[in-house]
């Protein structure tokens, strides 16, 4: 029996797996490294700066900077990253850090015989025991597609996230949802690549994040916008240092700041590269969406001047990601619906070391964002979760797993949903 299963290998799920590892736990990493940033087109950068971009490992030897070096480049503050520059440091990173890595992805994760500890399922049926179960599941199952475009044939309406390059859509008429970065990058790579393409948003208005400041900028406009991981500011410099005190915070506030925090947003490097895009609809919203006799999608969409008509061959859906346990498949049915949840969304209720109100099922990145606030939805937030969450599982080895009891730090708040 193993003392600890990841299920994951993404920057959440690696940094874990590196942390468990120089604790001497017996462990086990399923899943393919860094899979969803390899699946991202080659023509996309990293938004984040290369200093907030390191996974985490107990003694910082494996972080980005150091990736780079072994390339001859310098990861410089300011100056983006290509994806695939990331996803290789990913590789680098596993390959340094993390032992036991397969390859496999998990279909299940259930509760052992008697409620003692977890089996988990491979893709090929075989099956594994383990004490405690850390989920890292990235962001994909997650994936949020609009009402009306939801159940429509993949060959008509996708996610951003289902694609790899862009250039199968040359000659094609493309729409776009959504004003965040995945929103604009991708309709900014199909106008280069050919295709004719629009933006329909919900929002009145884009954002763009401005050129951030150098790093070495005085101690007057240190103090008044002070650099993060999340961008410059004070509210940041909270969300990014103190995500043990969003989690304190009421339900309904954090429910508040989760939803509006660090909105949709542009990088700065990309908004040359986006005045191509010239067919932008601010303040729409889909109603309905039905194939047509031609073979098209034909878009009833609303907007301020009332109703009108799209037709185009695809949409694509750059809405982002909602962490609901509804849809964790990987967990038991049995499992993922006696997991107390907060508020409307349904994410999980996690306690101070990212244990579940099911003892010994630990959950690491976007599921906990709810609890402990935006850096969870980022890269950024693994060096916070990684050596807490360990210690969670070290906690809970010693203590035993059992069928009952609260995990340490879970506290009862009258908007969880039981």
């Amino acid at each position: 029996m193993y003392d600890l299963v990841i299920v994951g290998a993404g920057p959440y799920g690696l940094s874990v797996a590196a942390h468990a590892a120089a604790h001497g736990l017996n462990l086990r990493v399923f899943g393919r490294p860094m899979e969803s940033w390899h699946a991202m087109p080659s023509a996309m950068f990293l938004k984040s700066e290369p200093w907030a971009s390191h996974l985490s490992d107990p003694r910082g030897a494996y972080g980005l900077d150091a990736y780079a070096a072994t390339q001859g480049i310098r990861a410089e503050h300011g100056v983006p990253l290509p994806v695939g520059f990331f996803a290789a440091y990913g590789d680098w990173f596993a390959r340094q850090a993390v032992p036991a890595l397969d390859e496999r992805l998990i279909s299940r994760v259930a509760p052992g015989p008697g409620g003692e500890g977890y089996e988990v399922t491979a893709e090929d049926g075989e099956t594994y025991r383990s004490r405690t179960v850390a989920l890292a599941v990235g962001v994909l199952p997650f994936m949020e597609v609009p009402g009306p475009l939801r159940g429509l044939p993949r060959r008509y309406v996708t996610h951003s996230s289902h694609h790899g390059e862009l250039d199968g859509f040359a000659g094609r008429d493309v729409t776009v949802i959504g004003a965040g970065q995945a929103a604009l990058e991708t309709a900014a790579i199909l106008t280069e690549q050919g295709a004719a393409v629009r933006i329909l948003a919900r929002s009145d208005r884009l954002n763009w994040n401005t050129l951030p400041p150098a790093l070495d900028r005085g101690a007057w406009q240190s103090l008044r916008a002070p650099h993060t991981g999340l961008g410059c500011g004070w509210q940041n410099r909270l969300y990014a240092d103190t995500p043990g005190a969003f989690r304190r915070l009421p339900a309904a506030t954090r429910e508040r700041i989760f939803d509006s925090a660090l909105g949709p947003a542009g990088a700065w490097w990309l908004r040359e590269r986006f005045a191509a895009v010239g067919d932008v609809r601010l303040g729409q919203r889909v109603a309905a969406a039905t194939v047509t006799a031609d073979e098209r999608l034909r878009l009833d969409v609303d907007g301020p001047d009332g109703t009108s008509v799209v037709e185009t061959d695809h949409v694509i859906a750059a809405t982002g990601f909602v962490p609901s346990l509804d849809r964790a498949d990987v967990l038991a049915p049995g499992l993922r619906d006696g997991l107390r949840r907060v508020g409307p969304g349904g994410a999980p209720e996690v306690g101070a070391l990212f244990e579940s109100s099911r003892p010994g099922l630990f959950l690491a990145g976007l599921l906990t964002a709810p609890s402990y606030g935006p850096s969870m939805r980022f890269v950024f937030g693994a060096g916070y979760t990684a050596g807490r969450l360990v210690k969670g599982v070290r906690r809970r080895l010693r203590g035993g797993v059992g069928r009952v009891g609260r995990p340490a730090g879970l506290v009862p708040d009258r908007n969880v949903r039981r």
